[in-house]
């Protein structure tokens, strides 16, 4: 199968499997979603959704944000990974908002990329979350994801590689979504430790799975996933 194909082919799978897939990441403005997407490295969007309704009532703007000291930011983020340092770069963060930018989020990479706190991937989601860019975040997941199914060669070793070759093959206009759709797919099925290859829709495409499975049957037709639905998703601890 050429690579195209198999683009459109897991792209037309997700269309129907997951129709609506959006951060599940909580916030009402994108000042909010950048201050939980830092929080989110390396902890679960499940954490760091109990933690911020209280930092959000009490710090809802760059504004207020920018007049705390990180010591008591830090009080609210505590249960988080790294909380000195993300405390820190929140606080660094909403002040160069501030001072720079008029208190409003850029929409812009280099821009964003100056924020304290800000690397690639937390600017790729704000661009294609917040202004619907064609911009491909790359966690953990989706770098996994794009590998397994084989959407990516072996030889795309870094994040940014593997950005390179999704934004490439996908529809522009579908990027954004894109996103997403490897996010959940990896933290509810194609999961790290135990994948659900067995319930997976994507299993006829899988280059993962015929190594360690053989080829399916060809009875096994594309269908969603229990696990893959956008709003009846059945939640998951063990994965962010």
């Amino acid at each position: 199968m050429k690579k195209q194909e198999l683009y459109d082919r897991v792209a037309a799978y997700f269309e129907k499997a997951m129709p609506v897939a959006e951060t599940e990441l909580h916030y009402d403005s994108p000042f909010q979603l950048l201050v939980a997407v830092i929080l989110s490295a390396q902890c679960t969007d499940k954490r760091v959704n109990m933690i911020t309704p209280p930092l959000f009532r009490d710090y809802p703007t760059p504004e207020a944000m920018a007049a705390a000291s990180p010591e008591v930011i830090f009080e609210y983020v505590r249960s988080v990974s790294y909380p000195n340092n993300k405390a820190k770069h929140l606080v660094g963060m909403a002040r160069m908002l501030v001072e720079n930018y008029h208190s409003q989020v850029p929409s812009e990479l280099d821009e964003l990329v100056k924020l304290p706190g800000v690397g690639r991937k937390t600017a790729n989601v704000i661009q294609a979350v917040v202004f619907d860019k064609a911009a491909m975040a790359v966690d953990t997941h989706v770098f996994r994801v794009s590998h397994r199914i084989g959407l990516v060669p072996s030889t795309c070793t870094t994040p940014y590689s593997v950005e390179k070759q999704l934004v490439r093959h996908f529809p522009e206009t579908l990027i954004p979504k894109a996103h997403h759709w490897l996010i959940l797919h990896g933290r509810y099925t194609c999961t790290a430790r135990t994948p659900k290859c067995e319930t997976c829709g994507l299993k006829m495409l899988c280059r993962h799975y015929r190594h360690t499975h053989g080829n399916p049957k060809p009875a096994d037709t594309l269908r969603p996933s229990p696990e893959a639905g956008g709003e009846g998703m059945e939640k998951q601890e063990e994965n962010k």
